[in-house]
């Protein structure tokens, strides 16, 4: 008995080990042999991280990695139909910022004096702040140009009215960072920078065209987000580590941003200078050159803004055109106001006339109709209100309206045909009502009206802001701007 219930024992001993076998046998065959089993051929699907050359810099070499996770687009295949797969969220890549004591070994550092290391730290500054903008620049032509028109998002004529000139920006940074580093010490301090940059600031006339182009491009693009494709890659860009959570908006607004810090950086580096060095005198005379150079830009800037507005302004009837919005060069202020009915209006302070507007779309463009005829500055007067005095859209109404929407009114006051009448306007806040006023009351003066005159509506005046919006405006037109 007990010898059968051995060899049964032994049998089972054997059956187990020929089982263990033929399971590391099919292990072996899953890992180093092929399987002739047949696979179903994954559609093919255009990667975004593809078309994106790559970037020698080592930290940028995770964003092909994380855009071909995160931003892929369907092919004319039909995809395969795969569970949901959860992705952790993509982390931030972050810039840090970086000194000059920390980023060199130096032991020349107790030879310099407090003052000798804020001047070496300011330079430094200038010079990472260049690298800083070209990695920016090559980031907005890679990442987002380049993609967008591969993949057909928008056209390549919206691409270059988007992004302007920018490729011409990235050499000429190149060329200073270049000069910069070259002027750099093997310890890693530098002694002149006053001369590299008065050679080197005539170049930045090239950000006229750039900063010019900037208001059309900004409305183009707030345009093209209104398409699902446009906005969905933006969206997936924001998401991604690369962006820094920066729109793209940010990354085209970068050089104008460079470019007014220009004579705050330069300053800096001339206040640790001591006056008996021979870079003080270049320093200044760069200093004066750069001032001189966004002025002359920022005049441009602000004449093609003030074209660009004229051309969007649609007119009701030829009695609304005004040869004084026709001879405006300079947009002191525009933006968003509301009557004491809560109507938006967009409000345009030129040189010479407050045009006051509300904004339509036609044929999915932007446009500005005129809501009341302009108003000659010379001819207009103001008043401050103070907050809870104005009614909001009649007497019963504004008995027990919420103290907090009378805030933040004013009011402007002008006589036409013989008749006054008034605009009482709301701002989004106390800081904004404050700089309508100053521009209103700079506007006056710079006309010619001493004193800018303040005052209230007399008796029988007639608020326009008080009549049904429907009546003001007489209906919205949808023609095109007459000539």
């Amino acid at each position: 008995m007990m010898g059968c219930c051995l060899f049964i024992h032994q049998k089972k001993k054997r059956k187990q080990r020929k089982r263990d076998v033929d399971a590391l046998s099919l292990c072996s065959l899953d890992i180093n042999e092929p399987s002739t089993k047949r696979v179903k051929p994954l559609s093919r699907v255009t990667s975004l991280a593809s078309l994106i050359p790559p970037v020698k810099a080592a930290p940028l070499k995770r964003i092909g990695q994380t855009l071909q996770r995160s931003i892929s687009f369907r092919s004319d295949c039909r995809p395969e139909i795969m569970a949901p797969r959860q992705i952790p969220p993509a982390v931030t890549k972050r810039r840090d910022s970086k000194l000059w004591s920390e980023t060199f070994d130096l032991g020349l550092g107790h030879m310099l004096s407090s003052k000798d290391i804020k001047r070496q730290e300011s330079i430094f500054e200038l010079s990472q702040g260049e690298q800083d903008l070209i990695e920016d620049l090559k980031l907005a032509k890679k990442a987002y140009r380049d993609p967008m028109l591969k993949l057909s998002i928008m056209t390549e004529h919206e691409l270059n009215q988007i992004f302007g000139t920018l490729d011409s920006l990235i050499p000429l940074h190149e060329d200073l960072l270049s000069r910069l580093r070259e002027a750099r010490k093997p310890d890693g301090s530098t002694d002149r920078v006053g001369h590299i940059l008065v050679d080197w600031l005539p170049c930045l006339d090239t950000y006229n065209s750039y900063c010019s182009n900037q208001v059309a491009a900004k409305a183009l693009l707030d345009h093209k987000k209104q398409d699902p494709r446009v906005q969905d890659f933006l969206q997936r860009c924001l998401e991604s580590p690369f962006s820094r959570k920066l729109d793209l908006w940010s990354f085209l607004d970068v050089p104008r941003s460079r470019l007014v810090k220009y004579p705050l950086l330069l300053r800096e580096i001339l206040k640790h200078t001591p006056n008996a060095h021979p870079d003080q005198q270049h320093l200044e005379e760069a200093i004066n050159m750069i001032q001189s150079i966004v002025a002359d830009i920022n005049t441009q800037t602000g004449e093609s803004e003030c074209r660009f507005y004229k051309e969007r302004l649609l007119y009701l009837e030829s009695g609304q055109k005004d040869l004084l919005i026709d001879s405006s060069r300079i947009l002191s202020c525009h933006g968003e106001l509301k009557n004491n009915r809560g109507a938006k209006l967009h409000v345009f302070l030129f040189q010479d006339v407050l045009v006051i507007t509300r904004a339509v779309t036609q044929n999915e463009q932007l446009w500005y109709q005129l809501y009341r005829q302009p108003i000659p500055v010379r001819e207009l007067e103001w008043e401050d209100l103070q907050d809870g005095e104005m009614r909001l859209g009649g007497s019963i109404r504004g008995a027990f309206s919420n103290h907090e929407r009378t805030k933040n009114f004013f009011r402007v006051v002008f006589r036409s045909g013989g008749q006054l009448q008034s605009h009482s306007f709301q701002a989004s806040d106390a800081f904004n009502k404050q700089q309508w006023l100053n521009c209103i009351r700079q506007a006056k003066e710079a006309v010619g009206c001493a004193g800018a005159r303040r005052c209230a509506p007399p008796r029988g005046c007639l608020d326009c802001s008080m009549m049904d919006t429907t009546e003001a405006s007489l209906g919205l037109s949808t023609e095109r701007p007459q000539t």
